[in-house]
């Protein structure tokens, strides 16, 4: 009998997987923090005896290297990635051995990257589950432009033809495992549902329901900007990345604080955006660590720009931590936990600024009034306020300069990327209101929603 436990990367997206029997398991695409990997063996009882990689990863940092010099399990990666470390390179058809009467078989999958590589998993012969990566996904598929722009058209057409490649050789009951499509950015689209099969996607996947010209066009026109950490993320992986280390930083206090903040550096408040609007350290910002942290911080920071994290606890801070290591933000310049009164200056008071709704909107008067829309491209273009500005919350922290003058109300469509914003103009001396409330409220507040 085998089993397969999924490890979950809420904050980024994804997904992990450890699979076995009775002894032995191999985890797929694991994450750099392979502690829950290894936990998640050790309640099974089993070894560690293979870790694979579908795919050079874009999005986060493996931890595959790690584990497998820690388990002593056979590292296998696609023999087309270009890679500067010892592994044992699969190509198509490579089969290995996981336990008793459970094998994991190689299948080039192309399309999310030229060499991604599927693993099908056989129990006594016959296929049980896909780990499928990046290529073949819940509803959907991996995006095909985070290699290079000129091969993304070829690749497109290529993860149609891994789709059908999957689905012609898998009986329909076979697990479908992806690791992207859970918020990731990696995914073309949110995965539609939480589990699927090889019989469902063929019902309900455009790759599998479309023609390749049809769906490569409509895959195309559906892509969006790429997180700037994703330049990072290749490279790192590529190289080999380094043990993490999971220390708390080092205590700041006020003075180390204020420093901080006057030599140009990033003060991240990992507080909920409520708490951060009531009291914050003047020019701090504000990113949740509730929500997708490690994204939408790595996305803006200049990278490796240092960081200073305030937390409400240890807990806080050390997950915050957790997940930011997995994008490469490897040890905050320092940290403090508490509130603005433990962070604050003598003398000095916390900074703060008023949140409200879309029904507070449409009741005031526009006149002095800046709506500031920061959704994507693809939200927006469902429907906006009329004569509001547009600035996706990730270009944010380069194009202040272009918000009008006036009191900002700054909107996302549900607040937490609001609050991101607000927390950026309240920082460069704008005043500024956080509209935390969701966007299908507009309309019904009687604002003029644009849409068509």
């Amino acid at each position: 009998m085998f089993f397969v436990d999924v490890i979950e990367l809420e904050g980024l997206g994804n997904r992990s997987y450890l699979a076995g029997g009775e002894s032995a398991a191999v985890a797929v695409d694991p994450p750099r923090d392979i502690d829950q990997v290894l936990a998640a063996a050790a309640r099974r009882g089993v070894r560690i005896s293979h870790v694979v990689e579908t795919h050079i990863h874009n999005d986060y940092v493996t931890g595959g290297l790690e584990l497998a010099r820690i388990t002593g399990a056979v590292y296998l990666v696609p023999a087309g990635a270009r890679v500067s470390f010892a592994r044992t390179p699969v190509v198509d058809g490579d089969t290995v051995d996981i336990d008793t009467d459970l094998s994991l078989t190689a299948v080039a999958t192309p399309g999310h990257t030229p060499h991604h590589t599927a693993y099908v998993l056989g129990e006594a012969g016959r296929p049980v589950a896909a780990f499928t990566g990046g290529s073949l996904l819940i509803g959907t598929v991996g995006r095909p432009d985070l290699v290079e722009p000129r091969l993304t058209e070829q690749l497109a057409r290529a993860q149609h033809a891994s789709a059908h490649r999957l689905a012609d050789a898998l009986p329909d009951d076979t697990a479908v495992l992806p690791t992207h499509g859970f918020g990731s950015f990696c995914s073309s689209a949110q995965a539609d549902g939480d589990a699927t099969t090889i019989g469902k996607e063929k019902a309900a996947n455009t790759a599998l329901t479309a023609d390749v010209d049809s769906f490569v066009a409509e895959l195309l026109a559906g892509l969006e900007d790429v997180p700037a950490y994703y330049a990072h993320m290749g490279p790192a992986n590529a190289a080999g990345p380094a043990p993490v280390d999971l220390t708390p930083p080092a205590v700041a206090d006020p003075e180390e604080i204020a420093a901080r903040l006057a030599a140009g550096e990033w003060v991240v408040d990992l507080r909920n955006r409520i708490a951060f609007a009531e009291g914050h350290v003047a020019g701090s910002f504000n990113f949740e660590a509730d929500g997708k942290l490690a994204t939408y911080l790595a996305w803006m920071i200049p990278w490796a720009k240092p960081v200073t994290l305030l937390a409400e606890s240890a807990e806080q801070l050390a997950a915050a931590q957790r997940e930011l290591v997995r994008v490469g933000i490897d040890r905050p310049a320092a940290a403090a936990t508490g509130g603005p009164a433990a962070w604050t200056r003598g003398g000095e008071s916390p900074a703060s600024f008023p949140r409200a709704t879309f029904a507070e909107l449409a009741a005031r008067d526009r006149d002095g009034v800046v709506v500031l829309d920061v959704r994507r491209d693809s939200e927006r273009a469902e429907g906006w306020i009329a004569g509001s500005v547009h600035i996706p919350i990730h270009e944010m922290h380069v194009r202040l300069g272009e918000v009008p003058d006036g009191t900002v109300w700054v909107h996302c469509a549900g607040g937490m990327r609001a609050a991101i914003a607000a927390s950026l103009l309240d920082a460069a001396g704008r005043q500024v209101v956080a509209v935390d409330d969701g966007f299908d409220a507009a309309s019904g507040a009687g604002l003029p929603v644009v849409t068509g």
